[in-house]
């Protein structure tokens, strides 16, 4: 047998197995807070154990998060905007979209509180108090669930900080943080990245307990109906192991530094 015909036959023979391997691969979207507040690197190894898939996590903002799976990206996604997520799935994009975990947002901003919202429970009520003052506030400004629900408080509260106070900086949460402590500013973020940032940043949690703040996440499978390409069952698989009572339990037990910094809210099926 010549040499070229000899690949050929190993190519071949070795086909099944290489599609095989690429199977035991996820690709998955999902929001810089999941990655920064160091979740995924505590889910994940459970059920890629179990499962004996790998998953490939792309960690941005909601909005690309979505965007790529739209595109056939991904396989899956894990993200926190649910207006954007039921649209998502009624447009034809997604399929079984399942609530897995909540959390809340927070207002953190500088020791000093130049704009004294310090202990408030009214999250538009204090985002009117940062935009008469004379404070900076940092925003995502990059479509992610938590850049939305920022700018509907700032339209419930009429109005913004002038001028070069609201700096729309494009980053991820953790960078965000960073920012802010750099410029004694305020930012919204959720509970769990700002967490893991506090001793770096300095910042201190000044609004909370806000029923407005509430931060729910769900899981959603890219439709293989518009993208034959994906890997639906592995998808399916994390999607049914992230919602069971162990995956569920796994969220929970997630306490770095003792406190909880995610509350699972799947449905029991």
């Amino acid at each position: 047998m010549k040499a070229v015909q000899l690949i050929a036959a190993i190519a071949l023979a070795c086909s099944p197995l290489l599609v095989q391997a690429q199977a035991q691969v996820l690709r998955m979207s999902t929001t810089t807070s999941t990655e920064n507040s160091g979740l995924l690197a505590w889910l994940l190894p459970a059920f890629e154990a179990r499962a004996g898939i790998k998953v490939q996590v792309i960690s941005v903002g909601t909005g690309k998060a979505l965007e790529l799976a739209k595109n056939g990206d991904v396989d899956v996604t894990l993200v926190h905007a649910r207006a954007a997520e039921d649209k998502f799935v009624a447009d034809g994009y997604g399929i079984d979209r399942r609530d897995v975990m909540y959390n809340d947002f927070v207002i953190a901003g500088p020791v000093s509180d130049p704009a004294g919202i310090k202990g408030s429970k009214d999250v538009t009520g204090a985002m009117g108090r940062i935009a008469a003052g004379g404070a900076k506030f940092i925003s995502r400004g990059d479509a992610s669930g938590t850049d939305v629900m920022e700018k509907s408080y700032w339209k419930l509260a009429g109005t913004l900080p002038a001028g070069s106070r609201y700096i729309s900086a494009g980053l991820g949460m953790g960078e965000v943080l960073t920012m802010a402590a750099e410029l004694q500013a305020y930012t919204l973020t959720d509970r769990a990245t700002y967490s893991t940032y506090k001793a770096k940043t300095g910042l201190d949690i000044m609004v909370e307990g806000d029923p407005k703040m509430y931060n729910p996440y769900g899981i959603i499978t890219v439709n293989p109906a518009r993208h034959p390409g994906v890997n639906a069952k592995g998808a399916r698989a994390l999607t049914d192991w992230i919602t069971s009572s162990e995956g569920q339990q796994k969220i929970a037990t997630f306490r770095p530094a003792g406190q909880q910094l995610f509350f699972p809210s799947a449905k029991a099926r």
